[in-house]
């Protein structure tokens, strides 16, 4: 949110056990309905074919907000 604060294009990637408090982060620094890049929680466990999954999924996110 700081490099977007800066005029600089970004994406904030979280797990969806986090939505709220990023939300009220957003809303905290002014910027109500910043959108993340959100993926299943939780990450550690995760075997290497779930991990690479979870990467493809967030960078397809992150593509879609960085393009909108």
């Amino acid at each position: 949110m700081t490099f977007e604060r800066l005029g600089i294009p970004s994406v904030s990637v979280i797990t969806d056990t986090f939505v709220a408090t990023a939300n009220a982060m957003a809303s905290a620094l002014d910027m109500d309905g910043y959108a993340f890049a959100v993926i299943e929680h939780p990450v550690s466990s995760n075997d290497a074919a779930l991990l690479r999954l979870k990467a493809e999924q967030t960078v397809a996110q992150a593509i879609d907000l960085l393009t909108r």
